[in-house]
C-alpha cells in the first residue's frame, strides 16, 4: 500500500473519531434528563414485575439483542436478573408472520402476544421511520405499555405516536452510524442507571 493511500485512510478513520465525539457532546447536552426519566421507568416497571421489551432493524436489532443480554446477564455488576426480551430473535416467529402477514407485523404482534399493561417497549429506528417499530409502538400504546423510543434524524413518525408519559432519545445526527453510536451510549446508560437504583 503506498504511503499516499495509508495518509488518506488515516485522516477518514480519524475523521470517524471525530464525527462520533462531536455527536455526542451534542447528545450530552440535550438527552440526559430523558435518559434519567427512562431509567426511573425501566427501574420502576421491572421492580413491580413488568418487563422490557426491545426491537429494531439491522444494526438496531443487534442493539436491541445486546440490551436485553445486559440486563437478563449483566452489565458492569453482579446482580439479579432482569426481565428483558428482544423481539428480534424468534427466527420462526419472524418468518411465519413476515410470510404469513406482513414484515410490519413482526413486532407488533410479539407486543400483544407477550407484553401487559406496566410493561416497557424500546423501539429503536434510526429515522424513526421503521414501519414495524411503528406498528409495535402503536400495539404497545393500545395496551397501556409505556414507549422507550431511540430514534435519529428528528424522530420521524415515532415522534408524533408518543405521549407525555414515553421517553423520546433522539440521537442529534442524519447519519445512520452516528445515530447507532450514540444510541449505544444511551443503552449503556440505562443499564448503568438502573444498576444504580438497585445495587447503590
Amino acid at each position: 500500500m503506498d504511503k499516499d493511500t495509508l495518509e488518506r485512510l488515516r485522516a477518514r478513520a480519524s475523521q470517524h473519531f471525530l464525527d462520533s465525539i462531536a455527536v455526542k457532546q451534542a447528545a450530552e447536552k440535550i438527552l440526559p434528563e430523558q435518559v434519567a426519566r427512562g431509567i426511573v421507568a425501566m427501574t420502576d416497571c421491572l421492580r413491580a414485575g413488568g418487563k422490557v421489551m426491545a426491537c429494531g432493524n439491522g444494526g438496531s436489532a443487534a442493539d436491541a439483542q445486546h440490551f436485553a443480554a445486559e440486563l437478563i446477564g449483566r452489565f458492569e455488576r453482579e446482580r439479579q436478573e432482569l426481565a428483558a426480551i428482544a423481539l428480534t430473535t424468534d427466527t420462526s416467529i419472524l418468518t411465519a408472520v413476515g410470510n404469513d402477514y406482513s414484515y410490519d407485523e413482526i413486532f407488533a404482534k410479539q407486543v400483544r402476544g407477550l407484553g401487559k399493561k406496566g410493561d416497557i417497549l424500546i423501539g429503536i429506528s434510526t429515522s424513526g421511520n421503521s414501519k414495524n417499530v411503528v406498528r409495535a409502538i402503536e400495539a404497545a400504546k393500545k395496551m397501556g405499555i409505556q414507549i422507550i423510543a431511540l430514534t435519529g434524524n428528528g424522530g420521524g413518525t415515532i415522534t408524533s405516536l408518543l405521549g407525555a408519559d414515553d421517553i423520546h432519545l433522539c440521537a442529534p445526527s442524519t447519519r445512520t452510524a452516528r445515530i447507532q453510536e450514540t444510541h449505544l451510549v444511551l443503552l449503556h446508560a440505562l443499564c448503568d442507571g438502573v444498576d444504580h437504583l438497585l445495587l447503590d
